[in-house]
């Protein structure tokens, strides 16, 4: 179980750490009695800080009455040497990138099952986006997504092809294509999405090593990829060796 508080300790600190450590990729929003079971602390003691870690912006409070992770967690977790590290590097990169293109740029990593943007550019074409900074998709329908899904452990891979569910009537939910596709992307050295993330929206990216360890991706966001999928790959490649150099 999750935040266990007896492991844990007593302590008023042990205790708040217990009920953020019961948040976790399948328990995002949660409400009162939920988060004092699964961090096994006392329903009133659970209440009160509850409204201490939202008034500090640890956690807030949906109109549902549910509890999720506040920003103020997010932007403590841009502080870890590892991400700021990453995100300093890239920026200058991530600019040039979006000069030569013009369109959104993703710097995203693997969390588990999902991916997590690190940054983004938006493109000024009108292509829907749905990412966001700090924001998390699946990894089998977004093209930064299959690139670290590519070279995650044999373990991850299963898991994610277990469960594949659709998003848009593009996304790719039958196992044996998706793991063809990830074979695809270590030949060739990039991945594509079309519009199975989002309708109207296409995607390619690239990994980014540290290195001979996959420790990012780099993807773009545009209306097509006809007739520009190669140009684009070369504008990533040479942005992502850049970064991995730096790195």
């Amino acid at each position: 179980m999750a935040g266990n508080s007896r492991q844990a300790g007593t302590s008023v600190t042990s205790r708040a750490l217990a009920i953020l450590g019961a948040f976790d990729e399948q328990h995002r929003a949660m409400s009162l009695s939920d988060i004092a079971e699964r961090s096994e602390i006392p329903l009133a003691t659970t209440h009160r800080l509850l409204g201490e870690l939202s008034r500090w912006g640890a956690l807030d409070r949906l109109p549902t009455g549910e509890y999720v992770i506040g920003r103020k967690i997010w932007d403590i977790g841009h502080l870890a040497p590892a991400e700021t590290g990453l995100r300093q590097v890239a920026e200058p990169f991530l600019h040039d990138l979006y000069g030569a293109t013009r369109a959104t740029v993703h710097l995203a990593v693997r969390e588990g099952t999902e991916v997590v943007y690190l940054d983004r550019l938006r493109g000024n074409q009108s292509v829907p986006v749905v990412s966001k900074v700090g924001g998390r998709l699946p990894l089998h329908a977004t093209g930064v997504g299959k690139v670290l899904l590519a070279h995650a452990p044999g373990e991850v891979q299963d898991t994610v092809l277990a469960g594949l569910t659709r998003i848009t009537s593009y996304t790719i939910t039958q196992p044996g294509t998706l793991r063809r596709q990830l074979r695809q992307v270590l030949e060739k050295g990039y991945a594509t999405t079309r519009e199975e993330m989002t309708l109207g929206a296409c995607s390619i990216a690239v990994p980014i090593y540290q290195g001979d360890q996959v420790v990012a991706s780099l993807g773009l966001v545009v209306a097509s990829l006809k007739g520009s999928e190669q140009r684009l790959y070369g504008a990533l490649r040479v942005a992502a060796q850049s970064i991995g150099r730096r790195l």
